[in-house]
């Protein structure tokens, strides 16, 4: 770890912090402000993977996932109206989403990279985040809140997330859960298209591509 790597350190924990803040607050009937934050975190690790390499990157989202699970813990510990913010479902589905989709991504982002026949610059973190920011959210709502999962934490009653609604409340019918999983996952994806401008400038800023 050295200094360089100080300022990808940084924003990953306060994207973290914020996102584990802004879950709080709702955005309409489908997402929370939590959702637009935390997309951030594949940005701040694509860049450092494309300018200090998968390593550093790595080092990054441990970091990302040792905050991640003291706001969990921190989240336990104080009480709403329905109860802990942060439930034992809540909490494994985020730690275990974030480390698998960010290390995920690192992984084909580096391979992409690597990749002899050359190709586009955006390739990499276009692909890597698409293909992150799909588990996550595939990880996260079904670890916490599918019906499936229930026994993992069976004095938590979740029953509101399995209610049977139209999807986005236009489309077929599923569980609510499946609706703020896609809008969710929408919000991921337009986010990974929009932050290649910021990857380009931030990438061209701080260091010649390492490859």
């Amino acid at each position: 770890m050295t200094r360089a790597h100080l300022p990808g350190i940084i924003a990953m924990a306060a994207i973290v912090v914020a996102s584990n803040i802004l879950v709080q607050f709702l955005f309409g009937n489908w997402l929370t402000w939590g959702a637009f934050t935390y997309p951030l975190a594949f940005l701040v690790n694509d860049v450092m993977n494309r300018v200090y390499g998968p390593q550093a990157a790595r080092r990054v989202v441990w970091v990302g996932f040792a905050v991640g699970v003291a706001c969990s813990l921190i989240g336990t510990q104080i009480v709403g109206e329905y109860g802990p913010l942060v439930t034992l479902r809540i909490a494994l589905g985020s730690g275990v989403a974030f480390l698998t989709a960010q290390l995920v991504d690192v992984a084909i982002f580096d391979r992409l990279r690597e990749d002899k026949h050359g190709g586009p610059w955006w390739r990499a973190p276009l692909a890597s985040t698409l293909v992150g920011s799909t588990l996550d959210t595939a990880l996260f709502f079904s670890i916490a809140f599918s019906a499936t999962l229930a026994f993992v934490e069976p004095g938590n009653d979740v029953s509101w997330a399995g209610e049977i609604l139209p999807m986005l409340g236009f489309g077929p019918e599923m569980p609510l859960w499946v609706s703020l999983a896609v809008a969710d996952w929408g919000v991921k994806l337009g986010l990974a298209l929009l932050a290649l401008v910021p990857f380009r400038v931030i990438v061209r800023k701080i260091s010649q591509p390492v490859a």
